[in-house]
């Protein structure tokens, strides 16, 4: 994955943890929990929500998906490159659309807003609920092919916020 532009958080590392897994999720579920929890963020002027149900281990479904991947909610796997940028998310909503790409994005039953870094190495994604957004998940995008796919996508949509 590229450099990272100097506007976003520095990655919160297992190793500043001691390599310690326990202490390393409550440490990053802390910055979770002060970006979207404590002071939430808007989005366009529209607030921006979380799912909190299922909760696991008393910690929001939200935050175990921006630090996972997985198909299947019970089959998610914790994925270190999505825990060290949990502070990312907030500040590339915050940013939209300077210094980010941002679409409408149909996806089966639902309208998601995109948000994602200009060599779209790291993604966003929201649900559109009209008066308000879910943060839905974020994620780095490491293969080639699969940054053109997300490009195209957004040269494709017609509503990318004064981003071509």
């Amino acid at each position: 994955m590229s450099a990272h532009p100097d506007w976003l958080p520095a990655l919160i590392l297992l190793s500043d943890s001691g390599g310690d897994w326990s202490h390393y999720v409550e440490v990053i579920y802390a910055a979770f929990r002060e970006d979207f929890v404590t002071h939430r963020p808007q989005f366009e002027e529209r607030r921006c929500a979380f799912k909190r149900h299922p909760m696991i281990d008393g910690k929001e479904a939200t935050f175990w998906h921006l630090i996972s991947e997985g198909k299947e909610e019970s089959d998610r796997l914790p994925d270190l490159r999505r825990c060290e940028r949990i502070r990312w998310p907030r500040k590339m909503i915050e940013r939209s659309p300077a210094n980010v790409r941002v679409w409408r994005s149909e996806r089966p039953g639902d309208q998601r807003i995109v948000i994602a870094l200009d060599d779209f190495s790291y993604v966003v994604v929201m649900a559109d609920r009209g008066e308000y957004v879910i943060l839905w998940t974020a994620y780095c995008v490491e293969q080639q092919h699969r940054r053109e796919k997300l490009r195209k996508e957004c040269e494709r949509a017609k509503t990318s916020w004064g981003r071509p």
